[in-house]
């Protein structure tokens, strides 16, 4: 394992010798200090849970242990562990990783042993919240465990920004006293990493003067929409809401933050108005992101479903939008009969294409960031010539934002700016022109390009050589040098390793993608997300975001050890990443190459984040500062509040007409709970109430109150999807079946609206397939069925305690007896379920005759024989008693003369 840098120690040190929440700046490498704990306590004689972990995350810390040979290695509870044998392994020791859902229930049910466990490591510790499972596994941990560690850890310090004193409540909830602050600017992370500063080439890339205009119209548009909408809701004029925080990531959920509550009252042109938003802002991505046709690509398909659709709150109507238009079809291509003041307009490209049989001319604008790519590469090759002095050539990785950038990176690499754009361009734009000129236009960028499709083998390198390398002279040398260097591979396979896939990465367009793993290599790139482009020395493209795996970028810096690093676009918690690892490896030279468009949204996106978190970290430290924080935090003896199982108000005054105000001695209350349930932080705020909870597999509901009251909750989603599928009506039928009070509880979020329909769809005419109806109708089949309805789990929570207040508790064994099918029935009801359902359809019988009439008869067959009038006598009715005489009697030629009769 790498040796922990100066800070790192400092930080591992403090939280061993005190419990405590770690808050770290992005990228400084919280990972590597949850690995060094769990290093710590991989050893049968501790048991160490940890919290918060996703299996890709396990799996890289597992892998990261296990190659540091470490013998116990973490070990992970899945369902596929038998509750009977799941004391036992965790009886065995060592670091085990659980889902929150399975933790919980092992606590409640005792199969863990409380008791024993060292501590609990919590990451991403920002998620906890009062009502998550987490919270409530650290609370049932803390009421059965005095003396356990618990020691959380995350490095996102935005999260603490909002609410107010959210750090506190994460702190409340994770019985933790200290709180450890590691920014970025801490004078011990600064003056360490300025030691150890990796070579840094900031390329202030110049956009060219169409991207330039198309920004500023699609800013000005954005601008025009913001202040709309804010025209709109006047609660929205909050800072939040700024052009500047408007061009950033996580502007989705801010404004979904504000609106989310009142999203039912909201008229459809605010809904059209932030929809735009989102699609404005991957418009200004797409233009610093992708190339020129890419970009066009997607306007021209807004316009067209603008147009089919007409829902558009407007924007396509402004002058900068036809602006952004002009501009965005002036760098793919211009009309062979435009004037010359228009052709100014075009980027001056040298090799622009002349195609008389075409009625629009290709411009093709190169982007600009390729150029400088291209160049840097140049750079890097020019220097690997000359590198014996630091051991032969250096690898190189380029990161881009993503797999369409890495992919489009690669292909410009190898087939160049022309013959990539000139082929999208058939692909995506060029479709509507005639078949034939398509086809001559490609043949002639292929002649012109010499792009024959490269086949595998040393014509492969040949032709990705010729294409990235301009100067014949260059080409020749490295022809000949690739060519024997791939020679020497194929004599002498032991030394070097090749890897060759061929690799699908969008319809129309395959590559071959290399990889070379030199001598000390034994297996591939632990990344599936990469594009190779040159085997010596190794240069690879690799995705900042978007991979399964979390860490497959730490692995393929650490894998491939580059010289070079290359950022095409800039990442804050990679740019940390390169510092570490530089740092945690002194005397080994790391150039990194910083691309980045001046004065463009991306620069002040990247300047936004940067900001952001300093200003979390000030406010923190503030907050820090000004904290209170009661001596029984920890919860290690019995006097923190938070750990007392009671509801009951202190203001609560005592019944002193029953014995003097003695307290009486009540029975402990329980609710049978599904498994299925512990996804909801209802259990949790059940329990908090004092109430003990039994976690079993129930067939019928999902709550069991008392022996006679059982509930079924839904969500509001949840709701419309089990009324349009039918399933809510057969989980109705088995409560009503088994249960005597059967009880609907309708769960509203409780940071949304407590409204089942948004105001603006309520229609003259109630239509069949609307909620409204559909729960009518539910409330029609089952007179007995009972519907609550809940802002929110803590008013639930309440609601529950009301319920079962003065009725005796549930047994669990007779809840998990009753499923959909059984026989078994509550002692009132002695009678077959099928023969009653039957006897319900019938006509002239109804739920309040139903019983009368079963007391009376033991079987349908019985039914059969009676007379009219006897059944006039046990109906109480004449009219229903003639009505089902009639259907259990009359001959199919008796009811139609009978119809016609009555006509």
């Amino acid at each position: 394992m790498a040796v922990l840098l100066e800070h790192e120690s400092q930080i591992f040190l403090d939280l061993f010798h005190q419990d405590g929440l770690v808050i770290c700046a992005r990228g400084l490498g919280i990972d590597r200090l949850l690995l060094r704990f769990l290093r710590l306590y991989c050893e049968p004689a501790s048991l160490v849970l940890v919290l918060n972990t996703s299996p890709a995350e396990e799996e890289y810390f597992i892998d990261q242990l296990s190659s540091d040979g470490v013998v116990h290695l973490p070990r992970r509870v899945t369902n596929e562990i038998t509750n009977n044998t799941r004391y036992e392994f965790y009886t065995q020791g060592g670091v085990i990783f659980a889902t929150s859902r399975i933790l919980v229930v092992d606590f409640l049910t005792d199969r863990i042993p409380a008791n024993l466990i060292t501590g609990i490591l919590v990451y991403k510790a920002h998620r906890i919240i009062e009502s998550c499972q987490e919270a409530f596994i650290l609370r049932l941990y803390r009421q059965k465990n005095k003396q356990g560690f618990i020691k959380a850890f995350t490095d996102n310090a935005i999260a603490f920004n909002t609410g107010f004193c959210h750090v506190e409540r994460v702190m409340r909830n994770l019985f933790v006293r200290k709180l450890y602050l590691w920014p970025r600017f801490h004078i011990a992370v600064n003056s360490f990493l300025e030691k150890h500063k990796p070579e840094v080439v900031e390329i202030h890339v110049s956009m060219t003067p169409a991207m330039r205009a198309i920004q500023t119209s699609v800013l000005d548009i954005l601008n025009a929409c913001l202040r709309e909408l804010k025209r709109y809701n006047p609660a929205l004029e909050v800072e939040d809401l700024s052009l500047e925080n408007a061009i950033g990531k996580p502007f989705d959920k801010t404004i979904r933050h504000y609106l989310d509550p009142l999203w039912h009252q909201l008229g459809a042109k605010t809904k059209s108005l932030v929809q735009d938003l989102k699609i404005l802002r991957t418009l200004l991505l797409y233009l610093t992101q992708y190339d020129c046709v890419t970009f066009l690509n997607l306007l021209e398909s807004l316009k067209a479903s603008e147009k089919a659709f007409g829902e558009n709150s407007g924007w396509l109507f402004l002058d900068a939008s036809t602006s952004m238009f002009v501009n965005a079809r002036a760098r793919v291509y211009r009309i062979a009969d435009e004037k010359l003041n228009q052709k100014g307009k075009v980027s001056e490209k040298s090799d622009v294409k002349k195609e008389n049989e075409l009625k629009r001319e290709l411009v093709l604008e190169s982007n600009p960031k390729w150029e400088a790519l291209r160049e840097v590469l140049k750079e890097i090759e020019n220097e690997n010539k000359n590198s014996e002095d630091l051991g032969g050539p250096g690898q190189v990785l380029i990161c881009a934002s993503d797999d369409r950038a890495c992919a489009q990176l690669r292909e410009y690499i190898i087939a160049g700016a022309e013959a990539f754009l000139t082929r999208l361009y058939n692909k995506t734009l060029g479709k509507d022109e005639k078949a034939e000129e398509v086809w001559i236009k490609d043949r002639k960028a292929v002649k012109s390009k010499g792009n024959a499709r490269p086949d595998t083998g040393p014509q492969a390198k040949k032709a990705k050589l010729a294409a990235f390398s301009k100067q014949n002279k260059h080409k020749k040398q490295q022809d000949r040098t690739i060519i024997q260097m791939i020679g020497k591979t194929e004599e002498e396979k032991g030394e070097q390793l090749e890897v060759e896939d061929n690799k699908e990465l969008s319809s129309s367009q395959e590559s071959i993608i290399e990889e070379t793993i030199p001598e000390d290599f034994h297996v591939n790139l632990p990344s599936d997300c990469y594009y190779g482009i040159f085997k010596n020395p190794l240069t690879v493209i690799h995705p900042l975001q978007g991979c399964s795996d979390p860490y497959a970028l730490t692995r393929v810096l650490h894998e491939v050890e580059p010289r070079y690093v290359v950022l095409y676009d800039a990442e804050l918690t990679f740019v940390r990443q390169l510092e570490i690892y530089k740092a945690s490896r002194p005397g080994k030279p790391l150039r990194v190459y910083f691309l980045i468009y001046g004065g463009s949204t991306e620069e002040q996106r990247y300047l936004t984040a940067l900001r952001k978190e300093k200003e979390a970290f000030e406010k923190l430290i503030r907050e820090k500062a000004s904290m209170v924080i009661p001596e029984e935090r920890e919860g290690r003896d019995e006097t923190n509040l938070d750990l007392v199982r009671d509801a009951k108000p202190a203001s609560v005054s005592t019944d002193t007409r029953k014995a003097g105000g003695q307290e009486q001695k009540s029975a402990q209350q329980t609710v049978i709970v599904d498994m299925r349930e512990f996804r909801s932080e209802l259990p949790s705020l059940i329990h908090r109430r004092g109430i003990d909870i039994e976690p079993v597999t129930l067939e019928v509901g999902d709550y069991i109150l008392t022996p006679d009251i059982c509930v079924e909750r839904k969500s509001i989603s949840d709701l419309i999807g089990s009324l349009n599928n039918g399933r809510l009506y057969t989980q109705c039928t088995s409560m009503s079946r088994y249960y005597k009070r059967p009880i609907l509880l309708i769960e509203f979020d409780p940071n949304k609206s407590f409204s089942l329909i948004p105001r603006g769809s309520l229609h003259q005419e109630i239509s069949s397939n609307d909620v409204t109806s559909k729960l009518t109708l539910l409330t029609l089949h089952f007179p007995k069925l009972r519907i609550l309805w809940c802002p929110s789990p803590h008013a639930t929570a309440e609601l529950f305690e009301e319920l079962k207040q003065n009725h005796p508790q549930p047994d669990a064994e007779t809840a998990m007896a009753v499923t959909a099918d059984s026989e078994i029935l509550p002692e009132s009801d002695k009678y077959n379920p099928g023969p009653q359902d039957f006897l319900l359809k019938m006509p002239g019988i109804n739920a309040k005759n139903c019983r009368a009439l079963m007391n009376h008869i033991k079987s349908i067959a019985e039914l059969v024989t009676l007379s009219k009038d006897e059944l006039s006598k046990i109906l109480g009715n004449a009219a229903n008693a003639t009505q089902l005489f009639d259907f259990i009697h009359l001959t199919y030629g008796e009811a139609i003369s009978k119809g016609k009769s009555k006509r």
